[in-house]
């Protein structure tokens, strides 16, 4: 069962009348006053803001040559490969946004290069194949005669791959958004949003954005050769866009509005009439329209998904969305329905056995949830373990050894999460080459802002391959460390929570009646569309309501055949109103619904297909049990990357000038910014707390090694004191790395002396132990690597995450 929830409501800060008044002025049927509330908690605070953001119109999108010299390097070499008429493979990726992107190539580049003769796609096989570049593939595009490879949502990473191609004659043009690889790799252009600043309007472009923008880049350099226009992309960039769950700010949210009123021009076309007859059907079968974002996000992305979830080959999903074709766009989309609805039944099946397994745990010892099971099919152990820590408030990680003994054999291993980068870790060749071992695979999501990629990251040496972000990964492990991993897991989370009690957590952001709801509180609410990540859904508390009228059914797919996934229905009423409102609980039986006065938070929304205004019920309570805590979220201002010498004047909190390497460095500032603020009364004397470190500009570890030597050596040389402070300013690592290179020292025959605060380094070459100062510089190097690793991620790190881990801290 789960546990119960503790429920929280954003702390409102009323809006200046004029912020109101200008918001009125796009809902002129209500007050405006919600919509205004919600903008301004969420940093929408003057005119020019609030007109860009709602309008995209009035929005400036960026030029494709703001990447600089690595589109042009790109663009120089599609017109190589235009005028030579050489052969172009698309690498494609198997979820929606890869896809997609791979859609934005095929009938992008397709204006300029010849379908199926000159232009070709690959997309892995999500069952059997990781996402990026692999050998195999690689060969065999070889044999197809391919010049040229342009990946899509991938490839950054994939070195070893990209040398292996260009052995064999291919280059490589990667457009990707993943994490950058700590050198540039041997392509021909790299192109990738993550080499920006992170305030940069192309910053948080997803994979389909980004091909998106080769597209366009490509359409400037040779103009009058196409024969459809650019803007009939838009559709594909929004599909893929919000179906990501990218950041949608700056160009991100430009293309997914624009795309969202393209979809839904073309499906209002007769069917025979539409450019994507595909993507209408399916909008058909899923009883969508394609205006709103969550038409995608729960209708077009979930089916696009589910073909590799339950096939592993989505290869045709590229036709699916691509075609002209009618008749055989509808036999794809329906292929395409079965596929999810196949996923629907698996997903309900495996989490029903989750919650069996669960009721043997103890949830009062277990930080991570970890559960094996030989028959799970790992395609929707990712939608099961994000329901799970959803209801626990726990991290969960659910793994299959379903086909053990031949993963045991297999290099690769499917991992399918990603987002900071896919890792081998030591000695994975050695596990993943014994044709012995059985691997098992899996999935892992994450909650209450437990930073679930760092958290696997330090269990690497019981891995296979891992890789992902925050709050979702994948992963691959023998059978036979399942046991040793749990418990390590476990314990390193514990040590990092210290006291703090893992809950599971809901939040809302308005409090509304039943009386509010319908189109004027919907038409207000649209405002913010469309939402993603930065931009969440606003969750409506409604409190002392009732249900009437409530049943539930099992759902049927487009035959009419019954899917073993439920949904109930049901009335809400409150003191508020006479009339009762519809309503909707995916996933969920009648009998769930308390009896009797309770609270509910929901979400607002328009039912396309029976015409009406509805709730989407997200969590009930009864109303006895109704403690609510009010959360003012803590006052971080995000200035890394910005002049410091400005900071001291312009900001009167706390300031951090130095990158942390992990979480714990940054929770002690975020404590003593929450402590000063406790110790104040009132939101307008809350502490500020500014993050402002700069990307750090990394020497190879290789280098720094051979400068601490030289200093070691001069300082020998000339008897000059030196003190810890001076030594880790010149050679840019932390006190605990520097520790590390001064034992690999000792093996060269250096010995260091402290005297008084200083240190004196002498050298008798003669001291030093070849054998024993290798394995110790290697040491050094793989702490330097790690520690640059994790400047990096921290000088990335959204700052949602650390905004969502700074307010669970805060309960």
């Amino acid at each position: 069962m789960p546990e119960q929830q503790q429920w929280t409501i954003t702390a409102t800060e009323q809006p200046p009348e004029w912020f109101i008044q200008a918001v009125k002025q796009y809902t002129p049927a209500s007050s405006g006053l919600y919509a205004a509330q919600l903008l301004w908690q969420r940093g929408i605070k003057d005119r020019q803001q609030l007109t860009a953001f709602i309008n995209y119109k009035t929005y400036q999108p960026a030029s494709p040559f703001e990447f600089g010299q690595e589109m042009h390097l790109a663009i120089a070499r599609l017109q190589q490969a235009y005028n030579t008429k050489e052969k172009i493979a698309i690498w494609g990726d198997f979820d929606a946004d890869g896809i997609t992107s791979t859609s934005v190539l095929w009938d992008g580049l397709g204006q300029f290069f010849a379908q199926n003769t000159q232009l070709v796609y690959y997309i892995p096989n999500r069952l059997k194949e990781s996402h990026g570049l692999n050998n195999q593939g690689i060969d065999n595009l070889a044999k197809q005669g391919c010049k040229l490879i342009v990946t899509c949502d991938t490839g950054s990473t994939n070195v070893e791959e990209i040398i292996y191609a260009k052995q064999l004659g291919i280059d490589v043009i990667v457009t990707d958004h993943h994490t950058l690889p700590a050198e540039r790799p041997p392509v021909a252009a790299i192109i990738n949003p993550r080499y920006f600043p992170k305030e940069h309007q192309l910053f948080n472009l997803s994979g389909v954005a980004v091909a998106y923008k080769l597209v366009e880049g490509v359409y400037q350099s040779l103009p009058n050769v196409a024969k459809y226009p650019l803007e009939d992309l838009l559709d594909l960039v929004a599909v893929g866009l919000i179906a990501d769950l990218v950041q949608l700010s700056g160009d991100c949210r430009y293309l997914a509005q624009m795309g969202i009123q393209r979809l839904q021009e073309d499906f209002k076309q007769p069917a025979a009439a539409r450019r994507r007859p595909g993507v209408g059907r399916l909008l058909e079968l899923c009883q969508k329209s394609g205006d709103r974002p969550t038409d995608i996000s729960f209708g077009l992305g979930p089916r696009i998904n589910a073909v590799s979830r339950i096939q592993g080959d989505a290869s045709f999903c590229v036709e699916l969305l691509t075609s002209r074709d009618v008749k055989r766009c509808n036999e794809l989309a329906e292929v395409t329905e079965l596929a999810n609805a196949r996923r629907k039944s698996l997903q309900k099946d495996v989490q029903a056995q989750v919650a069996q397994k669960l009721t043997q745990l103890d949830l009062s010892t277990t930080s991570v949830i970890v559960l094996e099971d030989a028959q799970w099919p790992a395609g929707v152990l990712g939608l099961v373990a994000g329901q799970i820590a959803q209801e626990t408030g726990r991290p969960t990680i659910l793994l299959s050894t379903e086909g053990a003994g031949e993963q045991g054999s297999s290099t690769s291993a499917t991992l399918s999460d990603r987002g900071a980068g896919e890792q081998r870790s030591r000695g994975a060749e050695e596990q993943g080459s014994n044709s012995s071992s059985l691997l098992a695979r899996g999935s892992a999501r994450s909650v209450n802002s437990v930073d679930l990629y760092q958290l696997v990251k330090e269990q690497a040496h019981l891995l296979h391959r891992f890789g992902g972000h925050p709050f979702a990964a994948g992963l691959s492990l023998l059978v036979e460390n399942i046991p040793l991993f749990t418990a390590a897991i476990n314990q390193q989370l514990r040590q990092s929570l210290g006291s703090t009690t893992l809950t599971p957590t809901v939040q809302a952001d308005l409090t509304v009646t039943v009386a509010d709801l319908g189109k004027e509180l919907f038409l207000e609410l649209k405002l913010l569309e469309p939402c993603g990540m930065g931009n969440p859904v606003p969750k409506l508390l409604i409190q002392n309501c009732w249900f009437e009228n409530s049943w539930h059914r099992n759902q049927q797919d487009w035959q009419g055949k019954k899917v073993q996934y439920i949904k109930a229905e049901f009335d809400i009423r409150d003191d508020s109103s006479r009339s009762a409102f519809p309503g909707l609980w995916w996933g969920h039986y009648k009998d769930e619904l308390p009896i009797g006065r309770c609270d509910c938070i929901a979400e607002l929304d328009y039912n396309t297909f029976k015409k009406r205004y509805e709730i989407r019920l997200i969590a009930v309570r009864s109303s006895a049990n109704s403690a609510l805590t009010t959360q003012h979220p803590p006052y971080i201002l995000d200035l890394r990357n910005q002049e410091h010498s400005a900071l001291s004047t312009q900001h009167s909190g706390l300031i951090i000038e130095d990158c942390p390497t992990n979480w714990d460095d940054l929770r002690m500032w975020l404590r003593r910014c929450l402590a000063i603020s406790r110790s104040t009364s009132g939101l307008e004397n809350q502490q500020q707390l500014a993050i402002a470190w700069s990307k750090p500009k990394h020497q190879p570890p290789n280098q720094i090694w051979l400068t601490l030597v030289g200093i070691a050596k001069y300082l020998s040389r000339t008897n000059q004191l030196v003190t810890r402070g001076q030594l880790l300013e010149k050679i840019g690592i932390s006190d605990q790395t520097l520790l590390v290179g001064i034992k690999a020292l000792k093996y060269l025959g250096f010995t260091v002396q402290r005297q008084d605060r200083s240190l004196q380094i002498t050298w008798n070459p003669n001291d030093s132990s070849e054998n024993l100062a290798d394995e110790a510089v290697a040491r050094f190097l793989a702490a330097v690597r790690e520690e640059q690793f994790q400047q990096q991620y921290f000088a990335e790190v959204p700052l949602s995450t650390i905004v969502a881990i700074a307010s669970y801290d805060s309960k």
